[in-house]
């Protein structure tokens, strides 16, 4: 088979987390710009409307949810897009065991689109989970954007890293003083060569080494403070970004 002939796909992960069915539940259905970005939240019964044009083809509060679309909106690249949710009790309740499943059809450039898709994934879930354990079901003030062109070199999420003091030899779990638009201290929650997470007390940034997928680096924010202005960080954000490839 041509490696460009449209093929299925399948990206499963399971995980335990120290929320409730129904915090779990909240966030992947109304909550997802905690950790995600901001959807449209579903219509809730089989049948009904989901994001991006979905239909719910599963809906058990709070145990069962999948929406699924025949053709993607705007994504060229892929055909078929469905997510899966399962959610289960542990411990009385008191926890939640959830599997994740990402299916769909692309259309061409399997491996890359494949690759991204499942690294992705596993920085989202992981985000997903400081969310639902440290911030839930505070509401997030949410912005994301890209660097520039030059940030699709293969070492600008390097550069990235050094920018900000955390280079790939800083381990997750370390505290750091961080060079943003503004010092600040911060955890980092997650680092390998592909993705940054960092924590504070206010919130969660994330940075996404898409240039390894042949796109520019991206940033996002998620403010869970009442009362941020969401578009001042996001202005000083994209300028720092576009500084650090000497773009104006």
């Amino acid at each position: 088979m041509s490696q460009d002939a449209p093929r299925e796909f399948e990206i499963a992960r399971e995980f335990e987390v120290d929320a409730t069915p129904e915090e779990v539940w909240q966030a992947i259905t109304t909550g997802t710009g905690g950790y995600l970005w901001p959807m449209e939240p579903p219509e809730p019964r089989v049948g009904g409307r989901g994001p991006f044009g979905s239909t719910i083809t599963a809906w058990d509060p709070p145990h069962r949810y999948t929406n699924r679309v025949e053709d993607v909106d705007g994504i060229s690249e892929q055909t078929m897009n469905q997510l899966d949710y399962t959610v289960e009790p542990r411990d009385d309740g008191r926890r939640a065991w959830v599997r994740y499943v990402h299916s769909g059809i692309f259309v061409d450039d399997w491996d890359n689109q494949y690759d991204g898709a499942a690294k992705h994934t596993d920085f989202y879930l992981h985000t997903l989970r400081e969310y639902l354990v440290r911030f839930a079901p505070r509401p997030a003030a949410f912005a994301t954007f890209d660097g520039p062109e030059a940030s699709k070199a293969a070492d600008a999420l390097a550069a990235v890293g050094r920018a900000l003091g955390v280079g790939e030899d800083v381990p997750a779990g370390t505290r750091v003083t961080v060079h943003g638009p503004d010092e600040f201290e911060a955890v980092v929650d997650y680092r390998d060569p592909y993705f940054i997470g960092l924590r504070t007390d206010r919130g969660l940034t994330r940075v996404f080494g898409r240039n390894h997928w042949g796109h520019p680096v991206g940033i996002s924010l998620h403010d869970f403070t009442p009362g941020t202005d969401i578009k001042e960080c996001e202005t000083a954000w994209q300028g720092w970004l576009n500084g650090v490839f000497d773009q104006p």
